[in-house]
């Protein structure tokens, strides 16, 4: 670069074989240049301060790139390759400030960081202004209370389907956590029922004092619910028993995937339908219709959609032939196939509209 050679004679041999204090020295003075002009550099301007910089930053005190961090973080075009070696770094004072407002720093990276740092990464990436659902997958599974809460209370992130069912889990066992979930305006009404189903009445009540007024009905009708009859389902079907079975299991925090999977390897085919219906927040009713047609679809679809094992998938078709029915291998590889297939993202729309379905 000619400004940045014209100022620091010999920059290719200090980038090269200078000690650690005259690279110091110039990757301080460096990135004065760069931040004193980045608003009018093109993009190759900004490689090109991006290549050097990459060499020479890393031989800087801690302070000296916690300052620079702090101040690329607010910067749209800072240098992307810098930026993600800052970003990656397990020092958090310098890590934090890009993890939580960088602009350049992509989903895929953020991700990565997410699967593999602590929870300080977490933490910061958590109060980013957007969080996508892929990321959010990962921070709700990863993160400890303090970063799940963050997550759940920063209004601009998006939780998956998925997503919304750990939290709703871990919520359970935390009223702050709980309160904080209530409040967000694309909590659909199943998820927000199977919120308030796990907390105590103290958290309950809390939640109608602090959330708009709009949904203070909303969790009225919900704790209706819970209190009272379990759901009427038009079906030749006994669903009673096995309603009030899922709810002891819900209460008792029991209700997961391997009480799912004993279900259906029991062949109860009510327990079974009433389970996958609390966990996926589609109704019994629409469930066994869809269940009881002539594919296997709308079970991939019910079992991606919350994140089940090709095993439980498996039992849950199993049950559905009933016990006096062997499927053909070739059917059962084919759903399989069809199950791996099938993106998670899809498979949660098409619930979505089962619910909405279901409510109008």
């Amino acid at each position: 670069m000619t400004v940045a050679t014209s100022l620091i004679p010999g920059l290719d041999e200090i980038v090269k074989n200078g000690d650690p204090n005259r690279r110091a020295e110039a990757a301080r003075r460096i990135s004065e240049l760069f931040l004193h002009g980045a608003a009018n550099f093109r993009p190759e301007h900004v490689d090109l301060f991006d290549g050097i910089l990459i060499d020479l930053v890393p031989h800087t005190e801690i302070a000296a790139r916690a300052a620079l961090a702090e101040r690329l973080s607010m910067l749209a075009k800072a240098p992307r390759g810098l930026v993600g070696q800052l970003a990656r770094e397990d020092e958090i004072s310098i890590a934090g400030p890009l993890l939580r407002r960088s602009p350049v720093i992509d989903q895929v990276a953020l991700i990565e960081i997410a699967r593999f740092k602590g929870q300080g990464h977490l933490l910061a990436m958590s109060a980013r202004p957007a969080l996508s659902p892929d990321l959010t997958d990962v921070i709700v599974r990863r993160g400890d209370r303090e970063v799940v809460r963050r997550a759940a209370g920063n209004a601009g992130a998006e939780f998956s389907h998925t997503g919304y069912s750990v939290l709703i889990r871990r919520a359970s066992q935390d009223g702050v956590l709980t309160l904080a979930v209530g409040q967000r305006d694309d909590l659909s009404g199943p998820q927000l029922r199977d919120l308030l189903a796990g907390s105590v009445d103290i958290v309950r009540r809390r939640l109608l004092e602090v959330v708009k007024p709009g949904r203070q009905a909303d969790i009225k009708q919900a704790m209706s619910e819970i209190s009272g009859e379990p759901e009427r389902v038009e079906s030749r079907r006994n669903f009673a028993p096995a309603q009030r079975a899922i709810l002891a299991l819900h209460n008792a925090g029991e209700l997961n995937e391997t009480a799912l999977l004993g279900f259906a390897k029991a062949l109860k085919y009510e327990e079974s339908v009433a389970a996958l219906a609390a966990m996926s927040g589609v109704k019994i009713g629409t469930l066994d219709h869809l269940i009881s047609g002539d594919r296997h679809d709308p079970i991939l679809i019910a079992g991606k959609a919350v994140g089940l094992e090709w095993a439980t998938v498996r039992a849950l078709i199993l049950l559905r032939l009933g016990p006096n029915r062997v499927p053909a291998p070739a059917d059962i590889e084919t759903a399989r196939v069809n199950f791996a297939r099938l993106m998670p993202s899809t498979a949660e729309r098409v619930v979505s509209f089962w619910q909405t379905r279901q409510s109008a």
